[in-house]
């Protein structure tokens, strides 16, 4: 597969991204397609970038992060330096998750609070529209006839 090449609209239909997605990809420098006119060209390599790039994304990466990881793939195949940055990133957005669940978790502790205090405050009206219901209004009272004054 090393000499296969591939045209952004396999790609495009390969990943199901839009042609417009891997062009941005390719200004963003994560993909460096080679030209035949026009045309770009990917190689095996430009699709395994895309590839790591979808995957970082679905880690929650920023293509920032993600290009500085697959760049650092580029260089001589030292890989201690690599792997100590690819987990130094990781364990920056495991935090950052981490952090997030807490709040949401806070979050969801006083929703589920909020619940409860309305559907204590709709049975309580509710209760006291029924027994309203159910208590005689007193009855009005009415006066006598007026009757004809006498000239």
């Amino acid at each position: 597969m090393p000499d296969q090449t591939f045209t952004i609209s396999q790609l495009a239909k390969e990943f199901d991204l839009t042609t417009r997605a891997i062009r941005f990809y390719e200004d963003m420098g994560l993909l460096s397609p080679g030209r035949a006119g026009l045309q770009r060209i990917y190689s095996a390599r430009d699709r395994a970038r895309l590839t790591l790039t979808l995957r970082a994304k679905r880690l929650g990466l920023s293509l920032t992060e993600a290009k500085d990881i697959l760049d650092m793939y580029d260089s001589p195949r030292d890989t201690v330096p690599q792997l100590e940055r690819f987990l130094s990133v990781l364990g920056a957005h495991r935090a950052q998750l981490e952090d997030q669940l807490t709040e949401l978790q806070a979050n969801l502790a006083e929703v589920r609070a909020q619940e409860r205090k309305g559907q204590a405050a709709l049975a309580l009206a509710r209760a006291q529209k029924a027994r309203s219901a159910r208590v005689p209004k007193p009855a009005r009272a009415t006066r006598p006839p007026r009757t004809a004054k006498a000239a």
